[in-house]
């Protein structure tokens, strides 16, 4: 399955909505995007996750490289992520503790 990326800006922060699945293969699609982003002055970044049908090890590095990429510009990168599947990944791994975590789009731009 492919990788699809959109991204919009909303309540000063740039949400990047990404579906289908984030794997070795199309892990680099979502690095990019966090990177040129980032390259542009986006700083304050949202993650939807909730078109994501699977997550490996690889999207983690990912995530938090682009974490610890807009944070070395005193950024922030959160996640949207309701489905328990995914939730489970970021808690067994400690990542939950790393990123902020919202159930919905609006609970994040809040």
């Amino acid at each position: 399955m492919d990788l699809t990326l959109s991204t919009r800006e909303a309540a000063g922060r740039t949400v990047i909505a990404v579906g289908g699945e984030i794997d070795v293969y199309t892990a680099p699609k979502l690095r990019d995007t966090i990177t040129e982003l980032v390259a542009a002055g986006n700083y304050r970044l949202v993650v939807d996750m909730e078109g994501v049908s699977f997550l490996d090890s690889t999207g983690l590095g990912v995530l938090v490289g682009g974490l610890k990429k807009v944070r070395a510009h005193d950024g922030g990168l959160e996640l949207i992520c309701s489905q328990d599947r995914l939730l489970k990944i970021f808690k067994i791994t400690g990542l939950a503790k790393v990123f902020t975590i919202h159930s919905t789009v609006d609970a994040a731009l809040a």
